[in-house]
């Protein structure tokens, strides 16, 4: 069946699977790797492609939604369009000055604690991640990893990442 056939009501249960076989295909992905290569080469593969994503995704979803804003506004535009933003339900705290991103409950974290085999460091693959987003939206955006896996971080939550605009000047 192609997209366009598709009717309006069989649209939102047809994304949400999408969106978990996204998730699921790479949660495997990266136990299949750490299971032939090792936890390392699983984490340095996973960085590598999550750099590049960033940018792909970014690329394409300012295409596709027609979003030319710059800035921190233009930033989460873009990022409530992110299919992680929606398999983690991340939390979005817009403020004037700084965009506070919080995840809660993490899908692959969750899945990896549930199997018992610990968290995977993913703070490096975030910040590549966002660092190549922010380069396609605006590059006066600021990242800071509050706290992400390998630190330690409360319960309940995973993840903690400021974003503000780099207001240096030039003297």
């Amino acid at each position: 069946m192609k997209i366009r056939e598709f009717h309006n009501e069989e649209l939102r249960p047809y994304v949400e699977f999408m969106v978990d076989l996204f998730r699921k295909t790479d949660g495997f992905w990266f136990l299949g790797v750490e299971d032939a290569y090792g936890y390392d080469a699983a984490i340095k593969m996973n960085e590598k492609v999550w750099h590049r994503m960033g940018k792909i995704m970014t690329r394409e979803i300012k295409e596709k939604f027609s979003i030319e804003e710059k800035g921190l506004k233009g930033f989460v535009r873009v990022f409530r369009y992110s299919p992680w933003t929606m398999i983690s339900e991340f939390d979005i705290e817009e403020k004037e000055e700084e965009v506070i991103i919080s995840i809660p409950h993490c899908a692959s974290q969750e899945a990896r604690l549930k199997k018992g085999v610990g968290e995977y460091s993913c703070k490096e693959m975030h910040r590549g991640e966002f660092t190549n987003m922010i380069e396609e939206i605006d590059g006066n955006i600021k990242v800071e990893c509050l706290f992400a896996p390998p630190d330690p971080h409360p319960d309940g939550l995973f993840c903690k990442w400021r974003f503000t605009m780099n207001n240096d000047e030039v003297r």
